[in-house]
């Protein structure tokens, strides 16, 4: 019998997962919708979790541990700013989530912090930043990745692929 396919470079991947905060605070998970599918070794997950995911193959279970470093980084207190409150011409409150554009047209996300008289404050971090995160993973398929998969740099579902 052929050996399963371990977890490396340029393979399609799906797993389930449960993601906690050092708490046991579920922070994310899989369970109550599709496993997540990717293309290993093209950055489309977090650092950490695809290097501990290297080598696995379908069937596995594991616990991995991503230190902040390796996850969504460490908490940046330069993306933390206050902006006048006539920047806004719309009611604003903290837990906003607000979009903008960058200067290279980027996307970039803030959360309002807070909303008072001297100014709307502002957190450009991920929410995720700083926090270390614990990862529940089953390896639920391992394959190569096709041509039109690699082309495109990202995973095709079974039933066709939609942009």
């Amino acid at each position: 019998m052929a050996e399963p396919m371990k977890i490396a470079q340029d393979c399609v991947v799906t797993i389930d997962y449960t993601l906690t905060d050092d708490a046991g605070a579920v922070i994310d998970s899989s369970s109550d919708g599709e496993p997540l599918t990717y293309l290993h070794g093209h950055s489309q997950i977090i650092p950490g979790l695809e290097k501990a995911l290297e080598g696995k193959v379908k069937g596995e279970k594991h616990q991995m541990h991503v230190p902040a470093s390796e996850g969504y980084g460490d908490h940046d207190p330069e993306k933390v700013f206050t902006e006048p409150r006539d920047r806004f011409d719309f009611e604003v409150e903290a837990g906003q989530i607000l979009q903008a554009h960058g200067e290279d047209g980027e996307t970039l996300t803030f959360q309002v912090v807070e909303v008072s008289d001297q100014g709307v404050k502002l957190d450009g971090n991920h929410p995720l930043a700083g926090k270390n995160l614990n990862f529940d993973v089953t390896v639920i398929e391992v394959r190569g990745a096709a041509a039109e998969e690699l082309e495109h740099g990202h995973a095709h579902s079974g039933d066709g692929h939609h942009h």
